[in-house]
Order: structure tokens, then sequence, then C-alpha cells
């Protein structure tokens, strides 16, 4: 007998998601990384969920890399959804690569990098009838004082991100999204200070399956528009 589809929820984010293990090239299995966390967290309290990820290392909200492309995290966004179409719920966690020692970016620059990111995946060209997705925006935890391989390459960047939470959930405001500080529940690696630790990833999918349980129970995003054919 056939059973429903699952909800399908989309993470867009960096290498903070894609679970780079600090000081290293490596990464960490999906159940270690919090978005397998979280998948884990709902299906075990009974719902039929599948989180889908998008993580690029080193991706901005809207600046280019000058030294690796598709590091944009504006460029082909769109047509990323289209392709996760239907979706339940986008959660985004981007913003620590805009303060690499390559930008001059503050928080409200990089905020309004983030906004831009919000715009694209409301505008995604999905099928007439399909919902548009909710958005959940996380504010990654503020760097630290960055250490190791990475060390030249975050410089500064603890100054400048200074009031990216708030800056952040400003934009969430404005644009209706939801919002969560990840600094409520975890600070950045002990390790390098930039990315999250095993445990740290923990603790973050595990904050968040409360309220992307209650996002999930609010229904589906108004449908998308018609439109002609394509």
């Amino acid at each position: 007998m056939p059973t429903a589809d699952p909800q399908q929820i989309l993470v867009y984010g960096d290498s903070l998601t894609w679970g780079i293990i600090p000081d290293t090239r490596r990464r960490l299995p999906f159940a270690a990384r919090w978005p397998g966390v979280l998948e884990g967290a709902l299906c075990a309290a009974g719902r039929v969920v599948r989180v889908v990820e998008d993580c690029l290392n080193g991706r901005r909200t809207a600046w280019d890399d000058p030294f690796k492309p598709g590091r944009n995290g504006l460029v082909g966004l769109e047509q990323r959804i289209e392709s996760q179409a239907p979706l339940a719920l986008v959660i985004v966690m981007l913003g620590t690569n805009d303060f690499q020692a390559t930008h001059a970016n503050d928080a409200w620059l990089s905020a309004q990098g983030l906004a831009a990111v919000v715009r694209a995946i409301r505008r995604a060209p999905i099928e007439p009838g399909m919902p548009i997705a909710p958005i959940l925006l996380i504010a990654p935890p503020p760097l630290e004082t960055p250490r190791g391989p990475i060390a030249a390459k975050f410089a500064g960047g603890a100054r400048r991100c200074a009031g990216m939470a708030a800056a952040y959930a400003h934009v969430a405001d404005d644009e209706g999204c939801a919002y969560f500080d990840a600094a409520t529940v975890t600070g950045a690696s002990r390790v390098d200070g930039v990315h999250l630790d095993v445990d740290q990833h923990g603790r973050l999918g595990t904050a968040l399956a409360d309220p992307v349980a209650a996002l999930l129970d609010g229904g589906a995003g108004p449908p998308a528009p018609a439109r002609g054919p394509s």
C-alpha cells in the first residue's frame, strides 16, 4: 500500500553545515551533522520527514570568492529550490564566510546579502500549485579568534561580524521568516574558532527539533501562482 511522501526540508548552508571537521579536510557523517541530528529527532518523534542538504564550503550569501568559483549563494539558488520542490521548509544558515578577509563586510552588509537569499528563494519558478515553503533563518555562532590553517582566511572576522545575530533577526522580521540564533545553544569550534565541533552539531540539531516541528505543523505556504508553459 503506498505511503505518503515525507515532508521535505532543504538546508542551504556552508561548511558549518557541510560538517567539515575543524583543522582537517574531512567530513562528519550525516547522522553526526546537525541536519542529520535534526532529521533523527523529528523521525524519532513520529514524523515522516527527509532533510536534504545543499551545503558548500566557502559559500557566501551574495558575494563571490575571488579564488574559487561558485561560492556566491545567490547563483543558481532559484533553480535549486525548483529542483527540490515541493518543500515543506527551507532552512538557511549562511553568513560566516561573508566575514572572510577578502571582504570588508560588517554585520549589516551581510544581513543584506541574507535578505537577497530569502527573496531569491521566494522567486523560484516552482510548478503551479506547489506550496511556497516557509523559511527559517539561522544565525551561525559568531566567529571567535580564528586558529590553525584557516586563521589568515578569517583574519579580522571576529571583529567585523559583531552584531550579526541582531542584524539577521531584523532581516527575519522584515522578510517574514522564522529565526533561530545558534549562539543560544553553541559557540564556534573550540578547535578553529569558526566551524562546529561534533558535540556542537548535536546540540544545534537537537535544539532545532521543536521549532522546526512547529513550523511543519503550521501547514504549507501559499501555492505558487499559475504560469505559462515552460
